[in-house]
């Protein structure tokens, strides 16, 4: 595909996307994939007591940016009363109105866009008591599988636990994308682990903080990974960006392409 053509078609889709009907299409057709891909599946949830205690309650349940796409369905089923942080981008807002389809309500923004407005709003939702937070923590943009400072900070101006929750499936595949988006296909054996709480002292030392981070890093890469290798899926890596991604790839096709016009050079 030549740049000028990709430019073309860019600035063609681009418009399109950002129309609110045609987002709620879009979102519309991608639940009903969702749904296909559950119903059609097997499914097994390691310590679904501990979601079912909290599901109506402050709660933060955090997830790898790159695995939402089954926690949708358990979530409406389970008949959990959750906001999600959701991205002001186009792309984002097109995720919130999927999430909304599965009775999650959005918070627009992230820690690098809105970051306080995100953080008013996500104490306002905990303390008032009946509903729960989901939240990627290593979203919108990367690194990837790295742990922001967002939900712990929710969790140390509330007293909210943090549980972690990831899902994994036999028949899947990675997405090119810096969150190596997984997505699994009709048939699978899906398997989703939820986590136990962790709670952030109120008044953490940034020491104390900082350790807590870690820990909760580590216990979320360790549990995508274990998960992961049971089907034997690739290991995905760590301190992805979407900035880099996207410059990699741009790089990857200038030097596919020098590479082409090198080879017709020495042709003549």
């Amino acid at each position: 595909m030549s740049k000028t053509f990709r430019k073309i078609w860019k600035g063609f889709w681009e418009p399109v996307l950002h129309m609110p009907p045609i987002q709620w299409l879009v979102a519309g057709l991608m639940a009903v994939m969702i749904w296909s891909v559950y119903l059609t599946s097997r499914k097994k949830i390691t310590n679904y007591e501990t979601f079912k205690k909290y599901r109506r309650k402050p709660a933060i349940f955090v997830f790898w940016h790159g695995r939402s796409m089954m926690l949708s369905p358990i979530i409406a089923i389970g008949g959990m009363r959750a906001y999600a942080v959701a991205s002001r981008h186009s792309d984002g807002r097109m995720m919130a109105k999927l999430q909304r389809m599965f009775g999650l309500k959005p918070i627009y923004g992230s820690t690098s866009d809105g970051g306080i407005s995100v953080l008013r709003a996500g104490v306002r939702v905990l303390r008032a008591g009946d509903h729960s937070l989901c939240i990627s923590p290593d979203g919108p943009g990367g690194p990837s599988l790295r742990v922001q400072d967002g939900a712990l900070y929710f969790a140390k101006m509330t007293g909210a636990p943090i549980i972690p929750v990831c899902y994994s499936a036999s028949r899947a595949r990675f997405q090119q994308r810096w969150d190596r988006y997984l997505v699994a296909m009709p048939f699978s054996k899906i398997t989703c682990k939820v986590g136990e709480p962790m709670f952030i002292k109120p008044r953490a030392t940034p020491d104390e903080f900082e350790q807590a981070r870690h820990q909760l890093e580590e216990y979320m890469v360790r549990q995508q990974r274990e998960m992961d290798a049971e089907f034997g899926l690739p290991v995905v890596e760590q301190d992805l960006t979407a900035h880099k991604f996207k410059q990699d790839m741009r790089d990857a096709r200038a030097a596919k392409k020098a590479q082409k016009k090198n080879k017709r050079k020495e042709k003549r």
